[in-house]
């Protein structure tokens, strides 16, 4: 017969019935105390001290607990595998690897592991100790009891109010194979998904949705109203018209810049993640701006006032988007720092914190902005005054696209204002290096 090799051994035992694989795995023993008793019945002297010793060692070796089937077959997977370690170093490396906060856990809610990430959310937590020492939300507390009752693996939606809202789903599942291969003992993983950014992103598209609606449904409906009016009472009433024609005319107009400013969001949205690559020389770009816009603001009246360097500035950018961004900064400093008088446009260094970078400010001498507005001024549809922004033929979406394309240009926009001061408005964007 051929000589089996190890790994068909072990499967021969684990096979075996309880008892025979005792007998099996005390083989060498029970030959050798074959061997000593009958040495025993040769030796004459019954007290010959090296026999009674042999037997000692031999009642001692078998009162040694002889491995599980469950063990053996254990450390023959770890071995198939190339793991050298006990399956529960496996597994907490194992746990290292994720990303969310996961903790392991044994019966009776007691924490054995967390990794990284859970350490980074909740802080340390003692091995050994009740998951309740440090997470104290009732239903998840409620939900690890629950899967430890019936191993079935469960899943819940969490929300964190303090110190921001964070939205979770929380997830606690029995390692069945790991108790399998550890001989039962039992473990579970509760682990902790981050929805937040999906959740806000959900949020934003609802509302993005609801304001969209309402921005045209004003317009539009004064668009049905006219033509009514126009089919109508107004049907041979000339001056009317004239009137009626020139209101639909502007709202008409209004609809137009709301899409286009509605696909210009589209599509940056769209290539977020490209960042631009092409060289861009500031200087002329900022005077073609400032030449592009000095008829506007001549007709309100306010002086725009240029300060570039002499050397060229180059940065990394898209050309027609750097135009957006300060045609739209530009023109807001007009129009809402109207009673100012004068918008400075300055191309300069910032303080020495920002190396590598050039600041482009934009500052006007109107009635500054609250406080409490300036956080929300990137929002989409959010308008400080919604009113005077109408009726300066504001969409809300101005600076909502100068943020996307700043943010895919890795740039920043700050901004300062001081009421009965003015505003000024500063992109930073990083210089091109040589």
């Amino acid at each position: 017969m051929l000589k089996k090799n190890d790994s068909e051994k072990e499967d021969l035992r684990a096979e075996m019935p309880a008892v025979p694989m005792r007998l099996y795995d005390a083989r060498y023993t029970l030959i050798a105390a074959v061997f000593l008793a009958m040495a025993l019945l040769v030796f004459d002297d019954v007290t010959h001290w090296h026999v009674w010793l042999g037997l000692g060692i031999i009642v001692i070796a078998a009162a040694l607990p002889v491995r599980s089937r469950m063990i053996r077959k254990r450390e023959r997977m770890l071995r198939q595998t190339g793991f050298q370690t006990p399956v529960e170093d496996v597994v907490f490396a194992s746990c290292e690897a994720l990303d969310d906060p996961a903790i392991v856990l044994a019966p009776g809610s007691i924490v054995i592991y967390q990794n990284h990430a859970a350490i980074e959310k909740f802080g340390p937590i003692a091995r050994g100790s009740h998951l309740s020492s440090r997470l104290r939300a009732p239903q998840i507390l409620e939900l690890v009891h629950e899967v430890a009752g019936d191993h079935r693996t469960r899943t819940i939606n969490h929300v964190e109010k303090v110190p921001s809202e964070r939205w979770y789903q929380v997830r606690i599942a029995p390692m069945r194979e790991v108790a399998r291969l550890n001989g039962g003992g039992e473990f579970f993983l509760l682990t902790f998904r981050d929805q937040s950014e999906s959740r806000r992103m959900d949020r934003m598209r609802t509302d993005f949705i609801a304001n969209a609606s309402h921005e045209l449904r004003t317009p539009l409906a004064s668009l049905t109203g006219f033509i009514e009016t126009l089919q109508g009472p107004a049907r041979n009433d000339r001056e009317a018209q004239e009137r009626f024609l020139s209101i639909m005319s502007e709202q008409a107009g209004r609809m137009t810049r709301l899409v286009d400013d509605l696909l210009s969001l589209t599509r940056l949205e769209m290539k977020a993640h490209m960042a631009p690559t092409a060289e861009v020389d500031l200087v002329p770009l900022i005077g073609h701006v400032r030449d592009t816009l000095r008829s506007m603001a001549e007709d309100l009246d306010v002086e725009l006032r240029l300060t570039t360097p002499e050397e060229p500035v180059p940065v990394t950018g898209d050309y027609d988007e750097l135009i957006q961004v300060f045609e739209n900064l530009i023109e807001n400093a007009c129009k809402y720092g109207q009673n100012g008088g004068r918008v400075d446009v300055t191309i300069k260094d910032p303080s020495p914190a920002a190396q590598g970078m050039i600041d482009v400010s934009v500052k006007d001498y109107g009635p500054g902005i609250p406080s409490e507005h300036v956080p929300r001024l990137t929002e989409r549809f959010y308008r400080v005054n919604v009113e005077t922004s109408r009726s300066k033929k504001g969409t809300g979406l101005g600076l909502a696209i100068v943020k996307h394309i700043l943010t895919r240009h890795r740039a920043r926009l700050i901004v300062n204002s001081v009421l009965g001061e003015g505003s000024e408005f500063v992109v930073r964007i990083a210089r091109r290096s040589s």
